[in-house]
């Protein structure tokens, strides 16, 4: 079968066309793009997309537009406010007098030369239309949009086909009818596709918010640190790609980037999945499951009633023996001595304080000490319990904390094996990084310098100032911003992190805006730095 030029060039158009919708990412453009395009071929003055909601009780509106009367609704002119065409009537019965709702009902294509001499549709709305505009509805081509499951996901509607020679108003052509049911498809599939895609993305970070949310439920104590971390992450992101001068001023994250970035930031403490509750919990030194300072009390008391029975007998034999009274066992001084050791564990329990070497020593001392358990001498304090109360700063031990810093390694273990598309790639390095320092001696793979990409930086940055700030740790209380900034000073100066990036935390005012919406007021006690 041999084609004319003109039919060649429409095949030409019609694939170029099916190219371009392919290639669009935004839906709001790829919705213009279909009602542009069929507008072009056909010569039409008008154009009208609706999308079928998502329990099809309506067709909602996408797209408005007209050459004549200078109307561009919808897409990437802001969204819609008029009122859905409803597919059934107040009865329950199908809409068959609207023309678009009768065109999605049926999946048949509705050709008019002239609404208004139309039979079976109700075009009242469109005459009030055009008397409040001035505007003259004449032809209309309504074409339904199916998907690949043969479902109506949409209806294409154009209005008044013009004359390319003269510019009035004739009827849709079957050619014209051909073309747009041919663009209608390949729109319908690429609509279909972005949608599939846009959704797959909105579940998976729904997903990962939903990890991040299960991992702060974890623990009382860190609910919300890593939307925390996520959200101030994305802030210095952007105001990299917001400064046009300085160190960043050729620096932009594009959207792919900055949507990579995001993910990392929320995975950042995947890893803790594995870690146990009473290690992220320990809020004194003596915490397992329950805090064994309870262990301690109960075996003071025992020494305290031993002692106060050894009393009692001693005197009860002088006073057969003399006959004197009764002295009270309470005042012996050992029970002074008792008390102030204990108060001397509960202080130090704390891990609120450097335990310098004089009460390693003093500890040390009131370890030795014998109770009597089942006709035994134990010692006062055990191995584990001595070991914990030695901790010279914080609540944990070598073993433990190197329990907690395995997170880092975790996560990366577990999202390097996710297939992630190659645009986010490095979701896994982003991740891990977060502990790593710009001097090498971070953790877990001590990556050092330009070893360090500036995303990594970022979320290393982000998560040190929400750890810091954070006012809900079982093991300290939120620090004051000023202090906060003076840390995070001297980690500048001791390469711990990205100086460059400080720079604009601080002039930026990012701090501020973190501190005026997650901080207590009074840990605000400086705005300027």
């Amino acid at each position: 079968m041999a084609y004319t030029k003109d039919q060649l060039n429409v095949i030409k158009r019609i694939t170029r066309i099916g190219v371009a919708l392919s290639s669009e990412k935004n839906l709001d453009r790829l919705l213009e793009m279909i009602v542009d395009e069929a507008r072009l071929f056909t010569h039409a003055d008008g154009g009208t997309l609706y999308i079928m909601s998502d329990d099809e009780t309506s067709l909602q509106f996408a797209i408005v537009q007209s050459e004549s009367l200078k109307i561009r609704m919808g897409g990437t002119s802001g969204k819609i406010t008029w009122p859905p065409v409803l597919m059934r009537d107040e009865n329950g019965q199908s809409n068959y007098s609207n023309v678009s709702a009768y065109a999605a009902l049926s999946g048949e294509v509705v050709n008019i030369p002239d609404v208004y001499d139309a039979k079976g549709f109700n075009f009242e709305g469109t005459r009030q239309f055009d008397r409040s505009t001035g505007y003259r509805s004449q032809s209309m081509l309504v074409v339904p949009m199916r998907n690949h499951e043969n479902d109506i996901i949409g209806v294409l509607q154009l209005l008044n086909a013009q004359d390319r020679s003269t510019g009035q108003v004739i009827p849709f052509s079957i050619e014209s009818q051909d073309m747009t049911e041919s663009l209608a498809s390949q729109a319908a599939v690429a609509l279909t596709n972005n949608r599939l895609i846009n959704n797959l993305e909105v579940l998976l970070e729904s997903f990962i918010r939903t990890v991040a949310t299960a991992i702060d439920e974890k623990s009382p104590y860190t609910g919300g640190h890593v939307r925390r971390v996520a959200e101030l992450t994305m802030t210095i992101a952007r105001k990299i790609n917001e400064v046009k001068e300085g160190p960043f001023a050729n620096v932009c994250f594009d959207e792919y980037q900055l949507k990579e970035l995001r993910l990392a930031a929320w995975l950042h403490d995947v890893g803790k999945i594995t870690t146990p509750e009473y290690v992220i919990d320990k809020s004194t030194k003596l915490e397992t499951i329950f805090d064994r300072l309870a262990l301690l009390k109960m075996r003071f008391e025992v020494l305290k009633r031993d002692h106060e029975i050894n009393i009692l007998n001693k005197n009860l034999s002088l006073e057969k023996d003399q006959g004197s009274s009764l002295d009270n066992p309470k005042q012996d001084p050992f029970f002074k001595t008792l008390a102030e050791d204990f108060d001397f564990l509960v202080k130090i329990n704390m891990g609120s304080e450097y335990l310098a070497n004089d009460k390693i020593v003093r500890l040390r001392s009131i370890a030795v000490r014998k109770w009597l358990m089942d006709g035994e001498w134990q010692p006062l304090l055990n191995e584990e319990e001595l070991k914990n109360l030695s901790i010279r700063q914080g609540t944990l031990t070598d073993e433990e904390r190197n329990i907690i810093n395995n997170h880092a390694t975790v996560t990366h273990k577990m999202l390097s094996q996710l297939p992630f598309p190659r645009k986010m790639r490095h979701v896994a390095d982003y991740a891990a990084d977060h502990h790593e320092k710009i001097d090498g001696t971070g953790y877990p793979r001590g990556r050092k310098g330009d070893q360090l990409s500036l995303q990594s930086r970022i979320l290393a940055m982000a998560d040190i100032f929400e750890a810091l700030t954070a006012k809900d740790r079982p093991y300290k209380k939120g620090k004051k911003l000023s202090e906060v900034m003076k840390i995070m000073g001297f980690m500048v100066k001791d390469r711990h992190i990205e100086a460059d990036l400080f720079d604009l935390f601080i002039k930026e005012q990012i701090y501020l805006d973190y501190a005026k919406n997650e901080l207590a007021p009074h840990q605000v006690d400086r705005l300027d730095f």
